[in-house]
């Protein structure tokens, strides 16, 4: 929850300037009521928008909600469903998560599902099966094949604001059991799957984090805050 009109339209100008020659997708992902000024600053450039949460309901009594086709009049391409502080400090469930993404797709939004542990789930050795229960719960919803039009976030909640990263290594451990997780449904939506990686990246760190072999990019919380930091990283995706 950061942000302003001022500092947003600062930010924005120099994000889309130093993305314009970059070959990788970019999004940024402000709160609900800077949407129509992404959408006015951002229209026309090689940067994309999306928010930060979706209600899983169309329609209805559900004050302080927004629904997804509310998100698509604001030109959104992309929204994330089950980031860990919706998990943690909203009490959303891995079936509301799955009907976030559900409701996401049939706006014909693109939703970045955010998967990961905590520090008590990591040091139970209890990543793997955290993950996977987190990641079933949408595919049992939707299929496998619904995540050809969604992107997964490897979001280690013990490294969230927390300055820590997961070593590459790391990363890349759980970014391969999603991808095998995904392919023993089918390879080539496996593929084809982009699988980023969030959890304080920083420019130090994001060119080993994404030369793993299954990291494809970044979901950046901090650092996206900061025009230079978010750049480098960007370049670093590039």
């Amino acid at each position: 929850m950061h942000g302003s009109l001022q500092q947003n339209a600062a930010l924005l100008a120099q994000v889309k300037a130093g993305v314009a020659d970059l070959a990788c997708d970019v999004a940024v992902c402000p709160p609900y009521p800077y949407l129509a000024q992404a959408q006015a600053l951002l229209s026309g450039s090689a940067v994309a928008w999306g928010a930060q949460s979706v209600s899983e309901h169309a329609i209805g009594a559900y004050t302080a909600e927004v629904s997804a086709s509310m998100l698509q009049d604001f030109g959104c391409r992309y929204v994330l469903v089950g980031h860990s502080e919706r998990r943690a400090l909203y009490g959303e469930s891995d079936a509301v998560v799955a009907a976030k993404f559900v409701a996401a797709q049939k706006a014909g939004l693109t939703p970045v599902l955010c998967v990961g542990e905590t520090l008590a789930e990591r040091e139970s050795g209890l990543t793997a099966e955290v993950v996977s229960r987190q990641l079933s719960a949408v595919l049992e919803v939707v299929g496998v094949s619904a995540l050809a039009l969604a992107v997964i976030a490897y979001e280690p909640v013990w490294a969230i604001g927390t300055g820590v990263t997961a070593t590459p290594q790391q990363a890349q451990e759980v970014h391969a059991a999603i991808r095998r997780q995904v392919a023993e449904l089918d390879a080539v939506v496996a593929g084809g799957l982009r699988i980023l990686y969030g959890g304080s990246v920083k420019p130090q760190s994001a060119v080993e984090l994404f030369g793993q072999a299954d990291v494809d990019g970044g979901l950046i919380g901090g650092a996206a805050l900061v025009a230079d930091d978010f750049l480098a990283i960007c370049r670093a995706a590039n």
